[in-house]
C-alpha cells in the first residue's frame, strides 16, 4: 500500500466524492451539493488523480461505479458520518447515562447540598453513580489533576485561579457552637470571655490558622486552640463532652445541633465577618462537558427548590 501525505489532499473532496457515487451522475450531484456542475466536473477530475482510478465510468446506461467506487462507497459513507458524529456537538441523555459523576468536599457540606441532586439522579437519571471524596487536602488539587468533576467550599483556590469556574450555592455567616451547659451558654458572649475559653477548629489541611485566629492577630490577640479537627462529624461530641467552643457557618451548624445537646451563639462583634459564601466549582476542562453542565444545571435547580 502506498503511503498518502494526508496534508497534500483536499479532504473537502470526499464530500464531493460521495455524492458522485450515490447519485451517479455529476449533475444531480452538483444539485445535492449546491455547487455548478463544471466545479463538480473539475473535482472528479481531481478525485480521479488522487485515487488513480476513474471513479465513474461511462456505459450505455450512464455513468456506473468502478470496481475501486464500489469498495470505497461504504467505507466513504461510514468515514464522514463517524467524521459528522465527531464534530457535532455531543448530546447528554439522562434516562441512557451511565456516567459517574465526582464530587470533592467536607462532608456536612456534602449533607447540606447534595442529597437533593441524588434525588434528581435517582429519578432522571437511575443509572449514573455520584462519588463523593472528603478526605483532608487541598479543595482544588482533585479539581486541577481532573480526579474529580465539581467541589463544594468556602474557600478559593490560591493559585491558577484562571482555570476555575463556579457558581453561588449559598451565603451564611458564623456562629460559636457550645455544649448547651457549657458556662458561656446563659451570658453574653463577650470577646474577653470568648478569649478565656478553650478553642476547637475544624481545619481541611490540618495546617495554618483559621479565620478567626487571622483576625485575633490582627486585634493582638490569641486564644488557646485545645483541638484541631480535619472534618466536622465529631463537633458535637466534643461540644458535649467538653468546653471547648468552635466557629463555623451557621449552615453547617444548624446540621450539627440538631438532635444533639448543643446549642450555637452569636459571635463576639470584633470576631464578626462578612457573609460566607459557598461556591460550586469545577475545572475548565470540563465546563462544557454535556453531562458536566446538566449535573450544575439540576443541582442549582434543587437547591432553589
Amino acid at each position: 500500500m502506498r503511503e498518502v501525505n494526508l496534508r497534500s489532499i483536499d479532504l473537502n473532496l470526499l464530500v464531493v466524492l460521495l455524492a458522485l457515487l450515490e447519485t451517479r451522475h455529476v449533475t444531480r450531484a452538483a444539485d445535492r451539493l449546491h455547487m455548478s456542475q463544471p466545479a463538480v466536473s473539475r473535482a472528479l477530475q481531481r478525485l480521479r488523480g488522487t485515487f488513480d482510478d476513474e471513479l465513474l465510468v461511462r456505459t450505455t446506461a450512464g455513468y456506473d461505479l468502478s470496481a475501486r467506487a464500489v469498495s470505497l462507497l461504504p467505507k466513504l459513507q461510514t468515514l464522514l458520518d463517524d467524521t459528522a458524529q465527531l464534530i457535532a456537538e455531543p448530546e447528554f441523555i439522562p434516562s441512557q447515562a451511565r456516567d459517574v459523576v465526582r464530587f470533592y468536599g467536607l462532608d456536612l457540606e456534602a449533607c447540606c447540598f447534595l442529597p437533593p441532586l441524588m434525588k434528581v439522579l435517582y429519578d432522571e437519571a437511575p443509572q449514573m453513580r455520584m462519588e463523593m471524596r472528603s478526605d483532608p487536602r487541598n479543595h482544588f488539587e482533585l479539581l486541577e489533576n481532573g480526579d474529580v468533576h465539581f467541589t463544594i467550599t468556602a474557600l478559593s483556590p490560591d493559585r491558577s485561579e484562571s482555570q476555575y469556574r463556579r457558581l453561588l450555592m449559598a451565603q451564611t455567616h458564623t456562629v460559636c457552637l457550645m455544649g448547651e451547659n457549657h458556662p458561656l451558654a446563659k451570658q453574653e458572649l463577650t470577646l474577653e470571655n470568648y478569649l478565656a475559653a478553650s478553642h476547637g477548629i475544624v481545619s481541611v489541611t490540618g495546617q495554618g490558622m483559621g479565620i478567626i485566629d487571622e483576625r485575633l492577630e490582627t486585634l493582638g490577640k490569641s486564644r488557646h486552640l485545645g483541638l484541631r479537627l480535619s472534618n466536622f462529624m465529631s463537633v458535637a461530641d466534643f461540644c458535649e463532652t467538653t468546653d471547648l467552643l468552635f466557629v463555623l457557618p451557621e449552615l453547617i451548624a444548624k446540621r450539627i445541633v440538631d438532635g444533639r445537646r448543643v446549642i450555637y451563639r452569636t459571635v463576639p462583634s470584633p470576631l464578626q465577618s462578612q457573609n460566607i459564601n459557598f461556591y460550586l466549582y469545577w475545572h475548565e476542562r470540563y465546563h462544557r462537558d454535556p453531562m458536566c453542565i446538566w449535573v450544575r444545571q439540576q443541582l442549582m435547580q434543587s437547591l432553589q427548590r
